[in-house]
């Protein structure tokens, strides 16, 4: 009999979204079917999943009681504030890391809403707050922080000794350097292959190597 605790639904319908499928389903979920931000795809079929309805068919309709669900856009902001309304409804945002990846037992990992993807290593004495997305082949080095909402994009590395604030953007191939980077200030933007030699504020973009406000 099919373990029920594994069952998985989708939100958000996009490009982002068989990325995230892939995932759950490395981890061992079945994801049952997909809703969209809106009715307009209701009934259609994406990627072979069935569009059960809007979130507001979702959120209207139905107990969440137990219920998992995988939140698959892009914008950090709607996804914090789906997993609120989803928490408070009695359902879960569970966190899912792919087999692949190498978490140290030494490291703390938010069980809300954390997506790690393949071969991402998080190294020891580190914390990931809630809901935020390392995708693959990432490097978070040992006695870091990443803050809630956070985005770190393929190939990064993450030197030690850093906090990184929420809602914080960093690109592919991005690299901060350990012992030199103390803070990245929440809302923050790094860009693809920065090499980010020293703090950041908050609410900035910074690009370069080195890297610099633009």
């Amino acid at each position: 009999m099919e373990n029920e605790t594994k069952l998985i639904y989708a939100l958000g319908v996009g490009h982002n979204t068989p990325v995230f499928i892939d995932l759950a389903e490395a981890a061992g979920y079945k994801v049952v079917g997909l809703y969209h931000y809106n009715d307009d795809r209701t009934g259609d079929f994406d990627h072979g999943y069935k569009i059960y309805g809007s979130f507001k068919d979702l959120f209207n309709s139905r107990s969440l009681h137990n219920m998992n669900f995988l939140l698959t856009m892009g914008d950090n902001h709607i996804r914090e504030d789906l997993t609120r309304i989803i928490i408070q409804k009695g359902g879960f945002v569970p966190s899912i890391i792919h087999p692949t990846a190498v978490i140290s037992r030494f490291s703390k990992i938010s069980d809300v809403g954390v997506y790690i993807s393949a071969f991402t290593h998080i190294q020891a004495d580190t914390f990931v707050n809630e809901g935020s997305i390392i995708l693959s082949g990432v490097n978070v080095s040992h006695t870091n922080t990443i803050g809630k909402y956070c985005f770190i994009a393929g190939g990064a590395t993450i030197g030690a000794y850093t906090k990184v604030e929420d809602y914080v953007f960093i690109g592919q191939g991005a690299l901060t350097i350990s012992g030199k980077v103390e803070r990245i200030g929440s809302n923050s933007f790094i860009g693809a292959r920065s090499l980010v030699t020293k703090s950041i504020d908050r609410n900035v973009k910074v690009v370069g190597i080195p890297a610099k406000i633009i």
